[in-house]
Order: C-alpha cells, then structure tokens, then sequence
C-alpha cells in the first residue's frame, strides 16, 4: 500500500486538479488545524441540585406500566432519576438524600455529575425502600427539613413523593411552613397513578406477603378536634370518647399519588410541582425554575478537523483505489 510520503511525492508531478491531489492537501490541512487550534474560551452554565427520594412504604406501589409489567413507583423514580442526571447541563452538581418518617438522610453532599456520573447512577441504582429507618410517612415536615437541607447546601431541590401522609393528618391540617417562601427553587415530583392501587406488604425479613389490608393501618388522626360528625359515631363521648369508640375505616390501605396536596405544599414554599408520568422528562420539568450557575470554560473543538483528516484519508486510500479497480474489471 502506498504511503503518506509517496503520496505526496506523487503529489509534487501531478496536476492539481488531479482529485486525489486535493483530497490529500484536504487531510494535510485539516490535519494541521487540529495540530494548532487553542480551546476556545466558553461560558458554561450549570445547575447545583439536591435529590430528595421517598422511600416509604407506599413507594412500593406498582401502579406504572414498563413494557407490559407492573413496575414500583420507587423503581420508575430511579429510572427518571438517572435519565435526567444524563440531561442535566455541564457543569452540575448533584446530591441525594432519601426520606423516611420526617426527615431527609443525606447520603452526599452535590458533585460534578459530568465528571462523577457512574457514581452519582450507581448510588440512584442502589436506592432501596429497605433502607427506611421508620415506617411513618410526614411528608409535610421531610419537605420543610429538605428544604433547609438543600438552602444549607446552595442547592435547589428535586423532591420525589407519592404525597401520602401515613398517618393521615389530623382535621387541622399539617405543619404550617415557617421558612421563606422561594428561598429554594426546585420541584416537587408527584409519583404514582392517580386510581388507588394495593401497597404491598413485607415481613420482617423484607419478603412479599401480600397487601396492606383495611384493618392494618390507621384511617384517621385523632389528634386534635374531632370531626363534625363524632357525636353520632357509636360510643362516642365527649371527654373519653371524642372520637367514638369505634375505629374509623377508609382508604388508606390504598394508595394514589396526592397531587392537590403536593400541589398545595409547592405553592406554599414557592416550589414547582410535575407529575411523573413516566421515566422522562424531568429534566424538563426542572430546568425552567432551576437556578443557573454561569462559570468560565473552554471547549476542545480540535477533534472535528481531526475528524474531517481522518475521512479525506479514508476517501484517499480507501475509495479512490477502491474506484480504481472497479475501473479496471469493468476494462478486463
């Protein structure tokens, strides 16, 4: 096969506008370029946030559709998750925390997730519902801790929930938000359908056994006033009974994702809110209210004439013989 140097010998007798001349003083140029071009001087801009996952029990919950089969909200969470670290401009920093009972656990402080990817995935992969230290669920005060949290970090804040309040709030309502209002920007991811559906129930060795039945979790907070209609419950009396003596059924056992509430709790703190439809588009949702962090860089654009050198050789030593002998069967 013929060489760099024969090639341009041949190049010094030949016409030059022979194509296999240009072709040549193509590669050589391009090539040069890419031997001297600087970086060039850019203005990158990034985003620093905090990822707060619900890992209760109602999480577990399948209520999605992946390819035909019932998957968790947990699980659709993670896969959302690792698309939109994926779909986060660089440079940005992530942290995650995950939420149990009433309060955020942080597992690290936000890193260069362009740099720092396949932990960052590594760790959403690894997040597991056994790691819930409690089996209460106050969403209300985990948000208002998450959101100091990821103040404290100079962060925004993804908070992912199903929104269920286990037990259910009292008559008055939740904890009133006492922080400032749009100190943190962020959004408040809604997880789940919006039918109620079984949450599934495990052992204390974490094994399936079934779903959470009517008898098994508590249907009302008994904290506070009684409800209008206590008078007529059975066994109610006003000082040791306010409540009746009969425990209250619902639908707590079931579970959908409380999006007036979550809508609600997001207007109060001046979060955004979305709903997880699927395992896409959070990036989406997050980016417009997220804040940006503009910092000084430099691009290497040096590959691209490198590239274009690379295929004028590859014309040069691999089409053109390649036309040259198609050339010369269809002569013989």
């Amino acid at each position: 096969m013929s060489t760099i140097p024969d090639a341009l010998r041949r190049a010094c007798h030949d016409n030059i506008g022979d194509p296999r001349t240009l072709v040549l003083i193509a590669a050589l140029a391009f090539g040069l370029v890419a031997a001297v071009l600087p970086p060039i001087a850019t203005t990158r801009s990034g985003v620093d946030i905090l990822i707060v996952v619900d890992i209760t029990g109602s999480m577990n919950t399948r209520d999605y559709q992946v390819a035909g089969q019932p998957v968790s909200r947990l699980d659709v969470a993670k896969a959302a998750l690792k698309q939109m670290i994926g779909d986060l401009p660089c440079p940005s920093r992530v942290g995650l925390a995950l939420f149990s009972e009433r309060i955020p656990f942080l597992l690290f402080e936000p890193i260069d997730v362009c740099e720092d990817y396949g932990a960052v995935g590594g760790a959403i992969d690894a997040i597991n519902w056994r790691e819930a230290w409690d089996g209460d669920s106050h969403i209300a005060s985990g948000l208002f801790r998450a959101i100091e949290m990821a103040k404290g970090l100079k962060s925004d804040l993804v908070f992912i929930t199903d929104g269920q309040e286990a037990p259910p709030l009292p008559l008055s309502g939740g904890p009133a938000f006492d922080g400032q209002v749009g100190a943190v920007k962020g959004v408040i991811v809604g997880a789940g359908g919006y039918a109620l559906s079984p949450i599934p129930k495990f052992d204390d060795r974490g094994d399936e056994i079934g779903f959470w039945g009517v008898d098994d979790v508590p249907h009302e907070n008994r904290f506070g006033p009684p409800p209008a209609d206590a008078a007529s419950r059975p066994g109610y009396e006003p000082r040791n009974a306010p409540f009746g003596a009969v425990a209250a059924k619902g639908t707590e056992h079931l579970s959908s994702v409380r999006e007036p509430y979550l809508k609600s709790r997001a207007a109060e703190i001046g979060l955004a809110y979305a709903h997880m439809a699927d395992a896409g588009g959070l990036a989406d949702a997050l980016l417009p209210v997220a804040t940006r962090h503009f910092s000084k860089g430099y691009a290497d654009w040096r590959w691209l004439p490198g590239a274009l050198a690379l295929v004028a050789l590859l014309i040069l030593y691999g089409v053109f013989p390649t036309l040259d002998r198609q050339l010369h069967w269809k002569r013989t």
